[in-house]
């Protein structure tokens, strides 16, 4: 105890010492005036980051007569960089040794290059791109503190759930990529890993609203791309991250790059535990218009252990300056153990019927990722490659529930046991070209993805008389899907004076083959897409631009939406896959509207439809007093809706965003021959703001509301999420503590799930915590010089639905 205080005493003085000697180092100012080389205009709301050693350490705006200024700076070498929509960039090494003025910078027309725009004047950084939308993470201070998943909600387009689901544009059909490229660790239930994942470790988020034609056709409100990666230079860097949230648990990463000549290495990896008790459940369902009226409630309290762990290495050898090889690897693991003690009231007629009931559900999963790159570039010019990917991963996701009765009052129903041995492979083979003329870029690539998945499922029925659990073979059987995808795309951009054209096509042939091994029955699916793109974009005067965009894109069934397996964790309702699922087509419409000047400005008008959309339908069978789940090709969809965001700097200090959605549902679709349907407004509101205090403090907070989602059969609740966080470096731009507390008022939050048919009614409520407290320490380490090529190109096999229902 006495070695352990001591300890301490010596570790806090050091910092305390550290501090103070920087606190006596001299600080200097470095001031400027940008002025149009054309014009000579004052620059007004132009964006000057100063970097050092490779870290951008601080950024400001300039004002209408184009001055800014730094206070408070360090002595030492900087680099100093300028830009703004429409000009060319511009990096100045600067030596600061004393006051500095730098006088004029003159800054050049940038011409017709006016696809990207950049918006780093205040953090957090929010890129707007003609297909997509970049949020920069790091450039957030809250990401020290937060998970992937509580960051998302503070991306535009993106909203997450009163259960955490994460909805892009309101809609939960999407494709997850991480750094660009599909990975097992998110095949079945993305909430959870998001949920463990420190933000500390994440770069940027991309929401990709209108995939251009290079990207698979699946995912049909689009793609959200996690950027991890990171650049790699010469010397070395890293970054250690911990965290602890209450209730729930610790979490952390590390990510270490080292480069020498050629040569680069990037080894990352994380851990985390999400655990938490007296998650209550409450279930209610009446029948109505039955020949014998029924009812049945439940209720209890879950009990959650959530363990993941992920890792990584990437190696990239540059050949020479026309030759690249990176290769990576990316295993990863994990649990999740629910444990539900719940009791059950049934009434059927004037007969009532109870029990206790325990369900211990554990879903597990491991797995690798494997991926291989090589680009081949062209001496004409840089931007003109050839690249060929081969990625492949095994994985598998087994399933086990145990359930037990007590208590039993007119039951007689026995205990059982489900096990689920699910298993997925996928390999896939691309290659891509591309060649940028004076005004016209030719891309053009052909892709294979083959993948299998298999399940061998068992339900096993309690013997007294054996004290033993005995197979039922009517309830087990063991499924395999084949799905082979073979693609090729061509696009072409055309840049104009204030105009870019984009357009491009994508010619996709899918094989599927399901087989049931014990009955020896064969499912097979087969079709052909020719899936279009184009997108016309206008330069406006004032920093403005309007677009105007059409794709189709598909969903395809995953495993899991095919997997037949019936799932009876909860008595009285069973979950099961359809292997009749097909894949569903759907026509999206973006017309955006975009301002940057001293704050950013983006307006989107939405309209998407689809017919035969996969659904999921509960049907009330009043023979078994038993609700089935599953999916059904029956609907038919459309959307009108609206997208803004709004990113104001009030003053160097003090900025504000502002995103939101508002969207109209109409859908529809047959359920046993009687027309189902259900039209309603849904949608988000997000608002944040963040002020940087002297002596580095910064504060933060983020306030968001989502109105009920609409359902072919219901409606959920709506749901509202507050934080307030801060920051503090210990040492400047080193050490940070953070600390973050979210909805203090209310401690539990209930998600509402209201589903109806022709003759029931259902309900399922549960409260999740709500309020939480997150603690966290960041260490940035290391120093890098010059830097070393990437490949360009890589896979991204946004092809099966991802719905984080």
């Amino acid at each position: 105890m006495i070695r352990s205080f001591l300890f301490i005493c010596i570790a806090m003085q050091c910092i305390f010492t550290s501090t103070y000697l920087k606190a006596q180092e001299k600080t200097v100012q470095l001031k400027g005036v940008i002025i149009d080389s054309l014009t000579k205009k004052p620059g007004e709301y132009f964006t000057i980051a100063l970097k050092k050693d490779s870290v951008l350490l601080k950024s400001v705006i300039s004002d209408e007569q184009g001055k800014f200024s730094f206070a408070a700076v360090d002595q030492g070498l900087y680099i100093l960089i300028i830009g703004s929509l429409g000009y060319q960039s511009k990096q100045i090494p600067v030596k600061l040794a004393d006051h500095t003025d730098l006088g004029k910078i003159y800054m050049k027309p940038q011409g017709n290059d006016l696809n990207e725009v950049s918006i780093v004047g205040s953090k957090p950084i929010i890129k707007q791109e003609p297909d997509r939308i970049t949020y920069d993470t790091q450039a957030d201070p809250e990401s020290k503190v937060l998970t992937v998943l509580d960051m998302m909600r503070k991306v535009p387009l993106l909203s997450v759930d009163a259960d955490d689901n994460v909805k892009l544009k309101g809609s939960g059909n999407y494709r997850i990529l991480i750094n660009g490229k599909p990975s097992g660790i998110l095949t079945r239930d993305p909430k959870e890993y998001l949920k463990s994942m420190p933000a500390a470790g994440v770069q940027k988020i991309e929401v990709i609203t209108t995939p251009p034609s290079k990207y698979e056709s699946e995912g049909l409100s689009g793609i959200i791309n996690i950027i991890t990666s990171r650049k790699m230079d010469n010397g070395y860097n890293g970054n250690v991250n911990v965290r602890n949230q209450f209730p729930g648990g610790p979490s952390g990463n590390l990510n270490l790059t080292v480069k020498q000549g050629n040569f680069g290495v990037n080894v990352y990896g994380g851990t985390g535990v999400w655990q938490v008790d007296g998650i209550k459940n409450i279930d209610r369902r009446n029948s109505r218009e039955t020949a014998v009226p029924s009812s049945l409630y439940s209720q209890g309290f879950q009990k959650i252990d959530n363990f993941w762990a992920w890792g990584g290495g990437e190696v990239s050898y540059e050949i020479d300056t026309l030759n690249l090889i990176t290769a990576e690897v990316n295993p990863y693991g994990g649990y999740n153990q629910q444990d539900l003690n719940q009791h059950f009231d049934l009434q059927d007629g004037s007969v009532y019927s109870g029990y206790d009931m325990y369900s211990g559900t554990r879903y597990e999963w491991r797995g690798t990722d494997y991926t291989l790159n090589y680009q081949r570039g062209f001496k004409d010019k840089k931007e003109h490659l050839l690249t060929f990917s081969y990625k492949f991963f095994d994985n598998s996701e087994p399933q086990l529930n145990n359930v037990n009765f007590s208590n039993r009052v007119n039951f007689t129903g026995l205990n059982y046991k489900q096990d689920n041995t699910s298993k997925s492979k996928e390999q896939t083979m691309q290659l891509d070209y591309i060649n940028p003329f004076k005004k016209i870029t030719v891309e053009a690539g052909v892709k294979a993805i083959l993948r299998n998945g298999k399940s061998n499922f068992q339900y096993l029925n309690y013997n007294v008389a054996q004290d033993n659990y005995i197979p039922d073979p009517s309830q087990s059987n063991i499924y395999s899907n084949d799905q082979n995808i073979y693609g090729a795309y061509n696009t072409y951009t055309l840049k104009l004076k204030d105009w870019t054209f984009k357009a491009g096509a994508r010619l996709e042939v899918t094989y599927v083959t399901g087989n049931f091994e014990s009955t020896n029955s064969t499912v097979k699916t087969d079709y052909f897409n020719l899936i279009p793109s184009i997108s016309f974009n206008r330069t406006l005067k004032n920093s403005q631009s309007l677009s105007l965009g059409f794709t189709q894109r598909i969903q395809r069934p995953g495993i899991w939406d095919l997997n037949p397996f019936v799932d009876k964790s909860r008595p009285n309702f069973e979950y099961f896959g359809n292997p009749d699922l097909e894949a569903v087509l759907s026509n999206n419409f973006e017309l955006t509207y975009s301002s940057f000047k001293k704050g950013s400005l983006n307006l989107s008008l939405t309209y998407n439809f689809a017919n035969n959309t996969q659904q999921r339908v509960f049907e009330y069978i009043e023979s078994e007093n038993l609700t089935r789940i599953t999916s059904l090709n029956i609907g038919k969809d459309r959307l009108l809706g609206t997208n803004v965001n709004f990113n104001y700097p009030i003053t160097k200090k003090w900025n504000v965003n502002l995103s939101g959605n508002l969207n109209y549902i109409w859908i529809e679709g047959s359920i046993n021959g009687v027309l189902a349907q259900n039209s309603g407004v849904t949608g988000y509101i997000n608002l944040n703001t963040g002020y940087k205090f002297e002596n580095t403090w910064k504060a933060n907070v983020s306030f968001n509301y989502g109105a009920p989602n609409v359902l072919l059969q219901g409606k959920s609740n709506d749901y509202y999420f507050i934080g307030f966080s801060g920051s503090k470096d210990i040492i400047k731009d080193k050490l940070t503590f953070s600390t973050m507390v979210a909805n203090p008022f209310q401690k539990f939050r209930a998600f509402r799930n209201y589903t109806e048919g022709v003759n029931f009614t259902q309900e399922r409520i549960r409260e999740n915590f709500f309020r939480r407290i997150s603690v966290g320490l960041n260490w940035k380490f290391g120093k890098l010089e010059g830097s070393i090529k990437k490949n360009e190109r890589s896979i991204n096999n946004d092809d099966t639905k991802k719905s984080s229902n």
